[in-house]
């Protein structure tokens, strides 16, 4: 063997070796993300925001600017009027309509479900069905079972006859759709990406480099199907009609889910693994409205209070650290 055929395989040895290395660790630091958790108690709380307040600090700030000394006094006075008015109004208990907005930027776990499913108990506190629930949301999809539970997060908020509003500025795809699809009134904006109503699994196999390097792997189950494809083991053709046979189930039931929960869709013209940008999502009725978020909260200040609530739970050091590691594992290697 040459020098060169020597250090090329060698090479190759250690990109495989490095590989399995990285899942390894990506599974040790997911682990240890959730016992941290676990164990992380006393740091959590709420922070809500006026938004009405937020618009209007925005515009006294841009006025202060550009307007002439007389005229912005003049705006400014106007504003005090305006809320006096409005002071009057609620003590006569001639209340403005209420929006609460809601946050989810969804991973592969939609692990943000831990704050929604806190967010909406408290909201249902003290909502009633003359208010409104407006979640911006983004997500490429994920695990099923994760999705699933986030989907009746907001479906707690539909059984209770409030109105629920939801708005993807940027992707609802998958589980992502399936959560936007319990909503009242959906909108998206023009480049929006929608649908891909769809199930996929795919998983690296290491049994030939295991059997390449003398290394025996064994898995010992019970249950014929305890388990269909392996990372380590030989797949089989049986293993694999099996697995595609449990994907297959699981469309079903998203496609199902969506039905029920959007009746105005062609399902079978629409769950085809396919995705689409906001006009066309229109088209095939995937959403009701092209629109961003920021255009609907802007003109919703003028009739409605809005108050943005984030459930926050302090991080550690460690989960600082492991955060952005598992996120980028989960979106190259899941």
């Amino acid at each position: 063997m040459s020098l060169i055929d020597f250090f090329t395989n060698y090479a190759m040895f250690l990109a495989k070796l490095g590989t399995v290395v990285i899942m390894i660790l990506a599974t040790v630091g997911i682990i240890l993300l959730l016992v941290m958790r676990a164990k992380a108690g006393g740091n959590e709380y709420f922070d809500v925001k006026n938004i009405n307040q937020k618009y209007e600090q925005m515009q006294l700030l841009l006025k202060s600017v550009m307007l002439p000394k007389k005229e912005f006094k003049k705006s400014m006075k106007d504003i005090k009027s305006k809320h006096k008015e409005e002071e009057k109004k609620t003590k006569e208990g001639d209340y403005k309509r209420r929006i609460f907005v809601l946050d989810f930027d969804g991973d592969m776990r939609a692990s943000e479900v831990t704050s929604l499913r806190e967010e909406i108990t408290a909201l249902l506190a003290i909502a009633d069905k003359k208010d409104e629930v407006f979640v911006t949301l983004e997500s490429g999809g994920g695990m099923v079972h994760s999705y699933g539970l986030a989907a009746s997060q907001l479906k707690r908020i539909a059984d209770k006859e409030i109105k629920l509003t939801i708005a993807v500025d940027k992707v609802a795809a998958s589980g992502g759709y399936m959560m936007v699809c319990v909503a009242d009134h959906i909108m998206a904006a023009p480049f929006a990406i929608i649908g891909s109503i769809g199930v996929l699994a795919q998983i690296p196999n290491f049994n030939r480099f295991l059997k390449k390097h003398d290394i025996d792997y064994e898995q010992l189950t019970a249950g014929k199907y305890k388990r269909t494809l392996t990372m380590f083991g030989e797949n089989t053709d049986s293993d694999r009609e099996k697995m595609k046979e449990e994907l297959e189930e699981t469309h079903v039931l998203l496609k199902e889910f969506i039905k029920d929960n959007r009746g105005q869709v062609d399902i079978e013209n629409i769950a085809t693994g396919e995705h689409w940008y906001g006009k066309k999502a229109l088209e095939l009725g995937l959403i009701d409205e092209i629109r961003t978020s920021d255009d609907y909260l802007s003109e919703s200040t003028k009739d409605a209070n809005i108050y943005k609530i984030h459930y926050v739970r302090k991080k550690s050091f460690v989960e600082k650290i492991l955060h952005p590691v598992i996120k980028l594992f989960e979106n190259n290697l899941l």
